[in-house]
């Protein structure tokens, strides 16, 4: 689960972690007014959405008038912020952060994530910040430094000396890092978090360190046990058609191809959107509707599958080891017939039943095909699908 940024920054101040002086806004008057209240000589106005780049794409306004604070946030309420990590509709901004600026002598980089290798949490550092970062990482790697923090010890004072000495900061300037470093990693935890990155962390020309940026992401498995992350979450933000996937238990991801899939278990999905692309196809979505499915779930995953129009064919993988392929198969039929499923639709059925479950499937009358193996099934699914596009 995502956040926005302001709230990863009163997340931040709560751990000790320094952030510019900032205030929400939902209006261009709430905006002008957070700035007077901010003083200073300039300030930021900042699209809130849940993707980085809006430098780049205009969602991050400078100015030294105060008076232009409400212009500016005009231009951007109401509308949708495309940057190059979402998609060409973009998300929706609706909130905007309004801070002061500071003096920037220099832009540093530092996050904490889990490394999935070595089975720990990492801190990564660069003195390269900014948002050209990525291109800094695959240009010039050796200016990015990690730290793994192990997990008996947790985070130590020389790990964080060797960080701030990489980063080239001196006396006062460590004790403030090492102090934003154990913020970040008693939140990590404190907060089931799964990334907390600071881009960039800045050095003000008076020598102060502050994180200009914040993006925090929480592990979706623990924010139940978070209500008070729970609470932050903005489901505008996030597609719609996953949101309602969650509802009833179906892990359900949008993507841009033309043959809907339907398949039970995570990597059975992912192996069956490989083959689709083998054989020359366009998986529209991954859809994993669990081990123990039924008709009420089959019935909604066709529906998520038919709300995008993009999709001109179906491809339903399933194997039944959990279930029994006859009843999945007598699902799939209820579900065709209650939701009036108009395009072709291939089931591959593999495992307990399924030839049972395939001779329910064939003769129906319908515009279904049973296959006999996924090779078969993901060649007919894209044949069906190019020749209804």
């Amino acid at each position: 689960m995502n956040i926005h940024e302001y709230q990863a920054k009163q997340l931040f101040r709560s751990y000790g972690i320094p952030a510019p002086d900032g205030k929400p806004a939902a209006s261009p008057q709430e905006a002008e007014r957070a700035a007077r209240e901010l003083g200073g000589e300039g300030w930021v106005v900042k699209a809130q959405v849940h993707a980085g780049g809006r430098g780049k794409a205009g969602g991050v306004k400078l100015t030294k008038a105060v008076e232009e604070v409400a212009g500016l946030s005009r231009a951007l309420l109401g509308k949708r912020l495309v940057t190059q990590q979402t998609d060409s509709v973009g998300l929706p901004v609706h909130k905007l952060l309004v801070e002061k600026t500071y003096p920037i002598k220099r832009e540093l980089y530092l996050s904490l994530l889990v490394d999935r290798g070595s089975e720990r949490m990492v801190f990564i550092a660069s003195a390269a910040g900014g948002m050209d970062i990525e291109t800094v990482a695959h240009e010039a790697p050796e200016k990015i430094i990690s730290i793994l923090i192990h997990p008996a010890a947790g985070l130590q004072a020389n790990q964080c000396r060797q960080i701030a000495y990489a980063l080239g900061l001196k006396g006062q300037q460590i004790k403030a890092l090492t102090g934003i470093m154990q913020g970040m990693y008693n939140l990590f935890l404190d907060k089931d978090a799964s990334q907390i990155e600071i881009n960039p962390l800045i050095e003000t020309e008076d020598g102060d360190l502050l994180a200009l940026d914040a993006k925090i992401n929480f592990d979706d498995n623990a924010v139940a046990a978070h209500p008070d992350i729970l609470a932050l979450r903005d489901a505008e933000q996030e597609d719609a058609k996953e949101n309602k996937a969650q509802q009833y238990g179906l892990n359900y991801i949008t993507l841009d191809g033309t043959i809907g899939c339907m398949v039970n278990g995570a990597g059975l999905a992912m192996a069956t959107m490989d083959l689709v692309k083998l054989k020359g196809g366009k998986p529209a979505n991954f859809l994993d509707v669990g081990g123990g499915t039924n008709v009420e779930k089959v019935c909604e995953a066709f529906k998520l599958i038919l709300s995008d129009r993009n999709v001109k064919a179906v491809l339903v993988n399933i194997f039944g080891g959990i279930v029994q392929c006859d009843i999945i198969a007598s699902g799939i039929l209820a579900a065709i017939k209650q939701v009036h499923v108009a395009v072709p639709v291939v089931v591959r059925l593999e495992g307990t039943n399924a030839e049972q479950g395939r001779a329910l499937l064939n003769n129906t009358g319908l515009n279904l095909y049973a296959a006999d193996d996924l090779t078969h099934a993901a060649e007919q699914v894209v044949a069906l699908a190019e020749a209804a596009a």
